[in-house]
């Protein structure tokens, strides 16, 4: 039984147990490519570019051109949550918690994929015919946001910038929709810049709203689950290449993609139960649980920008 139940009981003022402020479930998960995955690793094929020969001479043979086949493999790991209620509190509640934690354990399963994506957006993949080789992501698909003129800085328009030119460079197909994960200082920094919010740049409303929605091609979502760089890693000032060093340890690691360039696979979805448990004198253990697994699918769909907060 949580030990903070206590504050429901009958002598507090208020009959209905209220949810403290927190992300309520998962941002992320209908930006990125959903499967349903029944065994505990699973592989996603992937088919490369293909080129075109010239024809030499007429009647010449068919050529033979081998497709660019690959995979890329996912691996579930089991998410769950659980608490109880004693059957003496539900004597002294004006109601039955049950389902205001089962609510609690939804939303904190749905940020558990939020995690499990921003970890894997950058984290290794795992690709091979049996998914035993591994795929780092490259410093190439990373970018420090910077003023051009020998400082960091955070999330701006200059880097939204070069971070749009590195998908059409690509040549990401601009039909699929683009998304960008930043926090609350990211999204304060772009408010911040006059071509967000100035109406002779932008059409939407940021100024009258508060808020980024879509700029430049992304699709803003707010995400304070994001993480702060603590490997070795260095950018530069100028042009906001990522390398070798250690000048952004400690700086905010906003995720901008494509969206079939990072995958979420379930194992079903979350499963509740609410139960009375005999090995806890019959209270009632609310308990849900899920599996759960990420990749990142492509490289190139998937970039690390580094913002400096202050």
């Amino acid at each position: 039984m949580s030990q903070e139940i206590t504050t429901a009981f009958v002598q507090q003022y208020n009959s209905e147990v209220f949810h403290l402020s927190q992300q309520k479930g998962s941002r992320l998960e209908m930006c990125v490519r959903k499967e349903s995955q029944t065994g505990k690793s699973n592989f996603y094929d992937r088919l490369g570019k293909a080129t075109a020969v010239t024809k030499a001479t007429r009647h010449s043979d068919t050529p033979q051109i081998d497709s660019a086949h690959s995979r890329r493999r996912v691996t579930l790991v089991d998410k769950e949550w659980a608490d109880l209620i004693d059957k003496e509190d539900l004597r002294r509640l004006l109601m039955d918690p049950a389902g205001p934690y089962a609510q609690a354990a939804a939303w904190a399963l749905g940020r558990a994929k939020d995690v499990e994506i921003i970890a894997q957006a950058d984290g290794s993949a795992f690709g091979g015919e049996d998914g035993s080789t591994t795929v780092a992501h490259p410093n190439s698909q990373k970018y420090a946001f910077n003023s051009g003129a020998g400082a960091f800085l955070n999330v701006n328009v200059r880097g939204l910038r070069a971070i749009k030119r590195k998908f059409d460079a690509a040549d990401v197909d601009e039909s699929i929709k683009r998304y960008a994960a930043v926090n609350s200082s990211g999204i304060e920094s772009l408010l911040g810049e006059t071509q967000v919010t100035s109406s002779d740049f932008n059409t939407i409303k940021a100024l009258v709203m508060g808020d980024v929605n879509t700029y430049m091609g992304f699709e803003f979502k707010r995400l304070e689950l994001l993480q702060t760089q603590s490997a070795a890693l260095s950018g530069d000032t100028t042009t906001g290449a990522v390398g070798s060093g250690s000048s952004l340890i400690g700086e905010r690691r906003n995720i901008f993609w494509a969206q079939d360039g990072l995958l979420l696979a379930t194992a079903d979805d979350i499963t509740t139960k609410i139960e009375p448990r005999a090995d806890k004198s019959y209270s009632i253990q609310v308990y849900a649980s899920m599996g759960m697994g990420a990749t990142r699918m492509e490289e190139e769909k998937v970039v690390v920008g580094f913002g400096l907060e202050v």
